[in-house]
């Protein structure tokens, strides 16, 4: 057994010499040292010799196997660090070389705007009220009736407003003044809420107008609320939101929720005020319609108007837009154009 002991050990060393790869190590270690290997093999076959053979034989088998074990580990470094060595030559990234261009997704001019607006909105005391509250798909009731439009009102008429074949009376909303009903009811003032979304009119498109634009409304309603608190806070928007303060006029307007109404102009950035197709030669353009809530809509929510008052306003997002990056005509906004939209 001493004899055969030594056999393999030379067997093993000579297989040794000619290995060219850590596999192949490997290979050589399952051979003689795994619990199958050829001296695992031996060891138990121990268990048939006398004592003393068992001693003799036994610590024979172990210092050959820690020899072996040592000599295949040498060679195995010596392989790896090779072998890694290739590798990284082979694999090795030129750090000169030019990148390859990845194209990268940007935010919509109309997110933007509207992330800005709200933002500054929020700055002035608004919270954005909860999406539930303020639903595309909606109901007459909600889109007109608590807003005090009368029952004849011409913004009914199929002509004027998208209905769906939902249910009888459901629309895809016009304005997002309906939120302010959502945010109203059970509610105890004070509310200080805006409604960013998306609206839906039948009209006919033009360089100003889209039969799909968006909103954002905003709605306070306290104690004490006056027409001079909606004026402070639509010119510290307008100034917050184009960076310096620009000529605005409020004019008379009729809202059936609101009551006095207005409507607030901007000069318009494209001519300065001298008139141009995008203004339709007034020099100015509507950016957004407000007055103080009628108290035909606050009794309508369950709150006294003898007790409380409120402001309302609606501000067009894409009109803020084209005033402030000077854009003539809505329709870019949805016409899918890299050109166009590479530019923000």
């Amino acid at each position: 057994m001493k004899e055969q002991l030594e056999k393999i050990y030379k067997s093993a060393c000579e297989e040794l010499k000619n290995v060219n790869s850590t596999s192949e190590i490997d290979e050589l270690r399952n051979k003689y040292l795994s619990r199958k290997g050829e001296l695992n093999e031996i060891k138990k076959n121990l268990k048939n010799l006398s004592d003393e053979d068992k001693r003799i034989i036994g610590s024979l088998a172990n210092e050959i196997s820690e020899k072996l074990s040592n000599e295949l580990k040498i060679k195995f470094d010596e392989f790896y660090t090779k072998e890694l060595n290739e590798k990284l030559v082979k694999d090795r990234i030129d750090i000169t070389l030019p990148g390859k261009f990845t194209r990268e997704g940007k935010v919509h001019p109309i997110t933007s705007t509207t992330d800005e607006i709200v933002s500054i909105l929020q700055g002035l005391g608004f919270s954005v009220v909860p999406a539930i509250h303020s639903p595309e798909v909606e109901t007459e009731y909600y889109n007109f009736d608590m807003l005090n439009f009368p029952p004849d009102h011409p913004a009914k008429d199929m002509q004027d407003t998208f209905y769906t074949t939902v249910a009888p009376n459901v629309i895809l909303r016009s304005q997002t003044s309906g939120a302010q009903i959502h945010a109203m009811e059970g509610k105890n003032p004070p509310i200080r809420v805006i409604s960013p979304g998306r609206v839906y009119r039948n009209e006919e498109v033009n360089a100003r107008k889209n039969n799909f634009f968006h909103q954002i409304e905003g709605l306070y309603v306290d104690k004490g609320v006056t027409f001079g608190d909606l004026k402070g806070v639509l010119n510290e928007f307008i100034r917050i939101y184009f960076g310096s303060s620009r000529p605005t006029r409020f004019r008379s307007s009729y809202f059936p929720f609101t009551e006095p109404s207005a409507e607030v102009d901007v000069q318009c950035i494209m001519c300065e005020g001298k008139g141009c197709r995008t203004c339709s030669g007034t020099g100015w353009l509507e950016v957004l319609g407000a007055g103080m809530v009628d108290p035909n809509v606050l009794k309508g929510v369950g709150i006294d108007p003898d007790v409380y008052s409120g402001f309302a306003f609606g501000m067009g997002v894409e009109r803020l837009a084209m005033l402030k990056y000077a854009i003539d005509d809505i329709r870019l906004f949805f016409n899918d154009d890299e050109r166009f939209l590479n530019q923000f």
